[in-house]
């Protein structure tokens, strides 16, 4: 098949609370990248005493509250190529085909609907235009810093030169179109999580694991075995790139969770969105060892009762609640 010369580029407006949600729907969708342009992180980023980065005066105030998305699918003479069915609990999408662009905004537009039954998600979707590959391939790039979750752990791109200081652990990222960089709410708090409750020589499982941020983080840690799975196959080719800049043995590899190598682990993270969470908690503590950990985030605040109740009919018990912004992240253990 010919390479794409061009990219449909669709703008939303959505919500810090729903931005993670959209992005996931836009991947599953087909979207052959998808930038995120949300001030909240970016205010995090200058108000960290550890980072570099600088703002002229008055450009804090004048950033939107509202999250910027913009998702670039690929067109073709035929064509935009897209997914037209998803199954949610799975994860998983149909075979991309090629439609109009009239086809794809009527589908995502329906969505978006669905979505507004439950969550606050903004204006939606707010235009289109046409942009070529050096238009954006290497923009989103601007948008990244070296981010420091605890005193020892540091995320820094891969395109920017970091001094290691002694004690610390470095993890290496190039997100390109999957997710994940340590900036975003759920993603932290996992990665604080494990730094905190990964044991040496854990065997570990990384479910949904994007961009691979957080196998690498286990793996760094000093887990005995970490498994890296992701039901998108341009993730698992991200994280996996990621995995070998950071020169780590980590098996990575597309699929489900019913698809992972082990029947049990000594810690599970899972940051993906509460529905998921909540459909797949009875293979998630199956798959638990009788002394295992279960990390959960991607959580919006509201759903937490129907998680931990989902969790306690799962023979879980939730040892630790961490809160962020509207985000929350779970510690689940199995009763003894």
């Amino acid at each position: 098949m010919s390479q794409a010369s061009e990219w449909l580029r669709l703008r939303f407006q959505t919500t810090h609370e729903a931005s993670d949600l959209l992005a996931e729907y836009l991947r599953l969708l087909g979207a052959d990248g998808v930038q995120i342009e949300d001030a909240s992180e970016i205010k995090a980023i200058l108000s960290d005493p550890a980072s570099l980065a600088y703002a002229d005066d008055g450009f804090v105030d004048q950033l939107s509250p509202d999250v910027q998305i913009f998702a670039f699918f690929a067109l073709f003479d035929h064509g935009v190529r897209f997914c037209r069915q998803i199954d949610w609990l799975q994860g998983t999408a149909a075979v991309k085909a090629f439609g109009t662009q009239t086809e794809l905004e009527a589908l995502i537009t329906t969505q978006l609907d669905q979505f507004r039954e439950g969550l606050d998600i903004g204006t939606g979707l707010t235009g289109s235009d046409t942009v070529a590959d050096s238009d954006w391939a290497e923009n989103w790039k601007q948008y990244y810093e070296t981010v420091h979750l605890t005193p020892r752990l540091v995320i820094n791109p891969s395109w920017i030169d970091y001094e290691k200081q002694p004690d610390e652990i470095v993890v290496r990222m190039d997100p390109g179109s999957a997710f994940g960089t340590g900036t975003h709410e759920t993603t932290a708090m996992c990665a604080r999580l494990l730094d905190r409750l990964l044991r040496p020589g854990h065997q570990v499982l990384d479910l949904g694991t994007g961009s691979g941020i957080l196998a690498i983080i286990a793996a760094r840690l000093g887990a005995g075995s970490v498994e890296a799975i992701d039901i998108d196959p341009l993730a698992v080719h991200v994280a996996c790139n990621n995995i070998s800049d950071n020169h780590l043995d980590i098996a990575c590899h597309t699929g489900e969770l019913s698809d992972a190598f082990q029947p049990h682990y000594d810690l599970i993270v899972a940051n993906i969105i509460a529905d998921i969470i909540e459909q797949l908690m009875p293979e998630l503590a199956s798959r638990l060892a009788p002394q295992g950990t279960l990390i959960v985030s991607g959580i919006i605040a509201e759903k937490a009762a129907a998680i931990q109740r989902k969790a306690a009919a799962c023979h879980l018990v939730c040892a630790e609640t961490v809160t962020d912004h509207d985000w929350v992240a779970m510690v689940l253990r199995p009763v003894r």
